[in-house]
């Protein structure tokens, strides 16, 4: 029965299809929708719109300043690919690191950019976009200094962080009970200050910006790493992302859909080969 069903439906008398033209419609079809999701992707054009960008450009290889004042950095160049990806006219704002949230919710700025670490205790307070990147935190100290990031290593002795920063968080929760004394400052240039003179005995910051901002330059040479990475999320999270009110939702998604992009199509990678000879992003 099944085969006469089939001679019935294809008999003599009827017109056989011309299964290579069904094929090309197929592809043409397929081809129609993957250029429909493309325009999708492409949804986020805020073309015409300005967003004013934060920033505390003190922070080498990352955020910083060129001796004519022009502001670049890893971070600076994503964030300028991510505002190209939307089509978006973007003003750089400057802040202090410890002022930049309140200044985002006091509408001084669209979007924090400004390498910030996404965690649960800041959640409470903005919104985060999808991560840009994710280096663990780590001690730097001077070399044969035999210090370990831990409570007892570091009991008495005189630790450098930044104000409002992840790591100034844990150092406070973590190590100041137990007799570590705790120094924070408002930008990394001036703790990479003390520590050379002597002031302090290590500092406590994100391994990509202590490696390229520090211990590769002349002033870092006698310093060096100091035991493993730190990499505890309930205070140093998942990774860095821009920071955005939580009101401003429909701008996160159109950030989320340009880290994406420029995911795709290589221009984080270019970006990334460009500062470091590891992968900022650290994997999905």
């Amino acid at each position: 029965m099944c085969c006469d069903r089939v001679i019935g439906r294809f008999g003599r008398n009827q017109r056989k299809p011309n299964w290579g033209k069904i094929i090309v419609f197929k592809i043409i079809a397929a081809s129609l929708i993957l250029l429909s999701g493309s325009v999708a992707a492409h949804a986020a054009d805020r073309t015409g719109q300005t967003i004013k960008l934060g920033i505390d450009p003190t922070y080498p290889p990352l955020e910083f300043k060129k001796p004519d004042g022009s502001l670049t950095g890893f971070g600076v160049e994503i964030t300028e690919a991510i505002c190209a990806e939307l089509r978006a006219k973007c003003i750089w704002v400057e802040s202090s690191w410890d002022g930049i949230i309140p200044s985002l919710q006091a509408r001084k700025f669209d979007i924090i950019a400004s390498s910030m670490t996404i965690t649960e205790k800041r959640k409470e307070q903005i919104a985060f976009s999808d991560k840009y990147s994710n280096a663990p935190s780590r001690l730097v100290a001077r070399r044969g200094s035999g210090l370990e990031p831990t409570p007892e290593s570091l009991k008495g002795k005189r630790i450098g962080v930044q104000q409002g920063s992840s790591q100034e968080t844990y150092a406070m929760a973590v190590w100041r009970p137990a007799g570590v004394e705790v120094v924070a400052y408002q930008t990394q240039d001036q703790i990479y200050s003390d520590l050379g003179s002597g002031r302090l005995d290590a500092s406590l910051q994100a391994s990509i910006q202590a490696s390229d901002g520090f211990l590769k330059k002349p002033e870092g040479q006698e310093f060096e790493f100091a035991g493993q990475d730190m990499n505890d999320p309930m205070y140093f999270g998942i990774g860095s992302g821009f920071g955005l009110r939580k009101e401003d939702a429909e701008l996160r998604e159109d950030v989320n859909k340009a880290i994406a992009a420029i995911v795709a199509d290589g221009t984080y990678k270019s970006i990334n080969d460009k500062y470091f000879d590891f992968d900022a992003y650290g994997g999905q």
